[in-house]
């Protein structure tokens, strides 16, 4: 079975600040801010949402296609696929600019301040879902939105089986936008604040969400994550780790290991365990 992942490709580059922002800031001077803060240094992650799931399906064992669009300063993310045998002929180069990239400064109390160009992901990957030949199962997150809005219609066309994970998109998406990119779903993720903010945007309550696709999956942090069917309601608790290390990144472990026992044909629940467990090792 084929997995396509459709959302974002990014940079994500980390600076440690070793002081605290707040003894650089004067309150009464917010309006003329014009500070300047020196790091320790900076590393550079791979990232992005489509980039982060097919990492982990890869480390599961799959190779799954990705749909996303990158800058013409490609070469370094595309040689990590390469490594690990992730195919990145589905992935549009945009010639004319950067590849999405976050810049996060952190200091000493933890605090950030996060710049974010969207660079390449302001274009359309422009996939043609004819060329998908055999079954496959799609996850949409979040990424460009004119593919999360089209990458639903093109599945249900072709009744290839979609998860939608709408995440940090769901102020961006209107209400009439949501629900038709829900309706046909597979399964609605998304965090417990996402989700209840998609039921006040669409005015439709979890029953009514239920109508329109079979399963709802809630990821709630360390208490683990909440399955919802029209029949039932499955608590699935959090993997423990020896080490918290950083959470970045466990919820898109959490929908690969979700993906990869859906393909191999296993309930719901186990599923989900599957992604507790792949969330555990990205923490």
């Amino acid at each position: 079975m084929s997995i396509i992942v459709s959302g974002s490709l990014a940079y994500d580059r980390i600076m440690d600040f070793p002081e605290y922002f707040s003894d650089h800031i004067l309150p009464e001077k917010l309006h003329v801010l014009n500070v300047s803060f020196t790091v320790n240094g900076m590393i550079e992650k791979l990232g992005g949402t489509a980039g982060n799931i097919a990492y982990a399906l890869s480390l599961l064992g799959e190779k799954p296609i990705i749909l996303a669009t990158i800058g013409h300063d490609y070469q370094r993310y595309f040689k990590s696929l390469e490594e690990k045998n992730i195919p990145s002929d589905s992935i549009r180069i945009i010639e004319d600019e950067f590849t999405a990239s976050a810049y996060i400064t952190t200091d000493r109390a933890d605090n950030q301040i996060t710049g974010f160009n969207p660079g390449a992901m302001k274009y359309p990957s422009c996939f043609n879902f004819d060329t998908v030949k055999d079954d496959a199962i799609t996850i949409i997150a979040p990424g460009n939105l004119d593919d999360m809005k089209q990458y639903p219609e093109s599945c249900k066309s072709r009744n290839i089986d979609y998860i939608f994970d709408p995440g940090q998109a769901v102020p961006m998406l209107s209400a009439d936008e949501l629900v038709r990119c829900i309706d046909g779903s597979r399964i609605l993720i998304s965090n417990d604040y996402e989700l209840e903010l998609i039921m006040d945007k669409t005015r439709l309550n979890r029953d009514e969400l239920l109508e329109r696709t079979k399963i709802i999956i809630t990821t709630l942090g360390e208490m683990g994550s909440r399955i919802i069917t029209p029949e039932r309601e499955i608590n699935v608790a959090a993997t423990r780790v020896e080490k918290v290390v950083d959470p970045t990144g466990a919820g898109d472990a959490y929908r690969a290991g979700l993906v990869k026992g859906l393909i191999e044909g296993r309930d719901i629940k186990q599923c989900a365990i599957m992604g507790a467990v792949c969330a555990s090792f990205a923490v």
